[in-house]
């Protein structure tokens, strides 16, 4: 919980990996590797201990790398593991434009160059009613914003996902309208608790969940967070987001975890922790995912059920 202190074990230290991956992935890491050479070993990330971390165990490497959602990949939860080898991720850019004083297309490199990583364990809420603890790696995007200069009239931040239909297949099919689109308030993507991602359990990102860099914003659900980011801009109007653009009657812009208003098909009072089984207990979801005492204030004022 945030202002708690936290010692400067994290989980990547104390839980060996041989402990969360199993035998299947082993074998599989050991092939991929003999093919691909070093650069798949996954690199460490050297990082920080954060404030902002929950003090809730995570999910496994194994849950949280093969139970996904990233239509670029296809729709099935293992469709991502099973084709997001075929992605090349060096070289990467993200193009930065729009109402800042440093436009420019920035190589990945370039854009971490100096950044202090930070291990952040957070709760992870899906608008399809299940949930994870994930401990990501990353910075927090104001920082980014920042060394950009943001604009007296910027209002709005928004995001796109690579297109590269010849390494993700699900491009291939008018699943979406690609690319895929996020966007954010300003001031919600200056929140101190909203991150840029590079990284999972002190290692590089695994392509299946975003890599390289990707959106953390951990008390909004998780369709929010766009993976594998190549452009972000600052905007006076609000940007389209593509759930959104999809069916609006069911996937608000603001799209905050919210126990109080549910999916038109289905109750998002409680949810599923991954991990635990088709018969695991449903538990209780908190409002904004748990970061009420965080976040709430960005919302004084507003109808939540409206403004969902």
């Amino acid at each position: 919980m945030a202002g708690r202190w936290k010692n400067d074990l994290k989980w990547s230290d104390v839980t060996p990996k041989a402990g969360y991956l199993n035998r299947r992935q082993l074998i599989a890491g050991a092939a991929a590797m003999a093919v691909a050479g070093p650069a798949l070993a996954g690199a460490k990330i050297k990082t920080v201990p954060s404030q902002y971390s929950t003090d809730e165990e995570p999910n496994s490497f194994e849950d949280l790398t093969t139970y996904n959602n990233f239509y670029e990949f296809g729709t099935g939860k293992d469709d991502p593991a099973a084709n997001a080898h075929r992605l090349t991720t060096d070289p990467w850019s993200v193009k930065i434009d729009g109402l800042v004083d440093k436009p420019g297309n920035y190589d990945l490199a370039d854009l971490l160059n100096g950044v202090t990583m930070e291990e952040r364990i957070y709760r992870l809420r899906c608008v399809e009613a299940w949930s994870a603890v994930v401990p990501w790696v990353g910075f927090e995007l104001a920082d980014l914003l920042n060394r950009v200069g943001v604009q007296s009239g910027a209002k709005y931040v928004y995001f796109e996902t690579l297109v590269r239909p010849e390494e993700m297949p699900g491009q291939k099919r008018n699943l979406l309208d690609w690319p895929y689109r996020e966007g954010l308030r300003l001031d919600e993507a200056m929140h101190p608790l909203t991150i840029l991602a590079t990284g999972l359990y002190g290692e590089e990102m695994p392509n299946q969940n975003g890599a390289p860099i990707r959106l953390v914003v951990p008390w909004k659900y998780g369709f929010k967070s766009i993976k594998s980011i190549v452009r972000i801009s600052l905007v006076d109007k609000m940007p389209e987001a593509t759930w959104n653009m999809q069916n609006p009657r069911e996937y608000g812009f603001y799209s905050n975890v919210n126990p109080e208003v549910d999916h038109p098909r289905w109750s998002q009072a409680s949810e599923r922790r991954i991990g635990g089984g088709l018969f695991s207990k449903r538990i209780p979801t908190q409002m904004f995912n748990g970061y009420a005492d965080q976040v709430a204030s960005l919302y004084a004022g507003m109808d939540l059920k409206k403004n969902f």
